[in-house]
């Protein structure tokens, strides 16, 4: 087996410089979410060079709206196609997905980034751009791991799956879609950006709003009336005191560098009209964790159940209770055993690739993992070249040299799973 494993850390490092231009390829199609075509066929097109069985389909709403998991961002995923390539084993192996979404967040204020957002711009062996850390770098290193394995000429007894799924960053369409079509495995490998540290237990979250009611009245004779405000402020301080209440009941030394494991997060507050008004309404956005191990519904009847209490303390709120509802986005929590065979899979080939051994930690933030895990029952583990800190931020970049190190992590761990026929 070591011998294998040497040739497959020669090959990639052969090809690494052609990996890293593949990524810039990547990194010059804008695909937020929406914008998704372009990209998918150069994807298409490489997985069609490793002569995979390519499955190209846009998800249809119509089919997966009655789904418990199902959550939508749009109306249609027309023009927006998932990709899976499948490299068939010989057989009487365990199989494997390799799952990586291939939307990414809008760029932001462009007149913050050094470089157009775009630009894939090489600096100090750092690609610039956005999606080269959330995830098209982790995509990159799993598509180099399967062509080392294809090119260097290894039979593997199990199937590989590649999956290039959209919608991650609303909720995960995509991957649900991947499940409903039949694709499932024995195990899957999903390379958010971790700084390769190994995440086996996934957070899920969900968006919320809540809806409070005031009293107009003009600014001079402020008190004939009810500030939406002053009752949003009520409804903060009991959110942030649940919060403070759940994490309060967290234990695991999995958690233990994370100072808020299951944080509540108010995004968005809207209200009042005028600055001389009373204002008589406002809405608050934001995101409730859900641990690995929790029910998303209990969650659910928390929350619900510390407004209903407010709302029975409040003289108006009696009369005009504040509104809660769930919508758009959501994230399944995941989790899986540390005693887990493919866990020891991938910790056995990081090992024999950074030659100590690997962190492992439980992920602050929702993955697709929640849907392998939990809809297509996959022990799905969450590891990947680059760093949260720089997702979703002006300057996102990957160190090029992480990525080519964790292909080879991802070769191994397939070749030990897969085992050589």
């Amino acid at each position: 087996m070591k011998a294998i494993q040497e040739k497959l850390d020669t090959y990639i490092d052969d090809h690494a410089n052609e990996a890293i231009t593949f990524l810039q390829q990547l990194i010059r199609q804008p695909s937020i979410q929406g914008n998704e075509k372009g990209v998918q066929t150069i994807v298409i097109e490489k997985l069609k060079q490793l002569q995979l069985e390519v499955d190209v389909w846009d998800p249809k709403i119509e089919e997966l709206s009655q789904h418990p998991y199902f959550v939508a961002s749009r109306d249609s995923y027309e023009g927006s196609p998932n990709v899976v390539g499948v490299h068939r084993g010989a057989g009487k192996g365990k199989s494997i997905i390799l799952n990586g979404h291939i939307d990414v967040v809008p760029e932001g204020d462009v007149t913050k980034w050094n470089q157009t957002p775009f630009s894939g711009h090489i600096e100090n062996n750092k690609m610039y751009g956005r999606g080269t850390t959330d995830m098209k770098g982790g995509n990159v290193s799993l598509l180099l791991a399967m062509e080392a394995i294809i090119g260097c000429g290894i039979k593997l007894k199990g199937d590989v799956i590649f999956q290039s799924v959209i919608e991650e960053e609303s909720g995960g369409i995509g991957t649900l879609a991947t499940l409903t079509r039949g694709y499932k495995a024995d195990a899957a490998i999903i390379p958010e950006p971790t700084n390769m540290k190994l995440f086996i237990k996934q957070q899920g979250s969900m968006w919320f709003r809540v809806t409070v009611e005031g009293l107009a009245a003009h600014g001079g004779t402020r008190y004939e009336g009810v500030s939406a405000i002053d009752k949003a402020w009520k409804v903060y301080d009991v959110i942030m005191k649940l919060e403070e209440k759940r994490n309060a009941t967290i234990n695991d030394p999995l958690y233990k560098h994370i100072s808020i494991p299951l944080p509540i997060n108010i995004g968005k507050i809207q209200g009042g009209s005028w600055p001389s008004s009373v204002p008589d309404l406002v809405t608050m956005e934001g995101r409730i964790g859900v641990g690995p191990n929790e029910d998303m519904n209990e969650v659910k009847k928390q929350l619900t159940l510390s407004l209903k209490a407010l709302n029975a303390q409040d003289e108006w709120l009696k009369e005009h209770p504040a509104r809660l509802e769930f919508f758009g986005a959501q994230w399944v929590p995941n989790f899986v055993e540390q005693g887990h065979p493919f866990v020891a899979a991938m910790t056995q080939s990081y090992k024999s690739v950074y030659n100590k051994d690997i962190t492992i930690e439980a992920s602050p933030w929702g993955t697709d993992g929640g849907l392998l895990g939990k809809v297509g029952n996959i022990p799905t583990l969450v590891i990947g070249p680059g760093e949260t800190k720089v997702a979703h931020y002006p300057n996102e970049f990957i160190d090029l040299n992480e990525m080519i190190k964790a292909s080879k992590v991802f070769a191994n761990t397939i070749l030990v799973w897969c085992e050589p026929a």
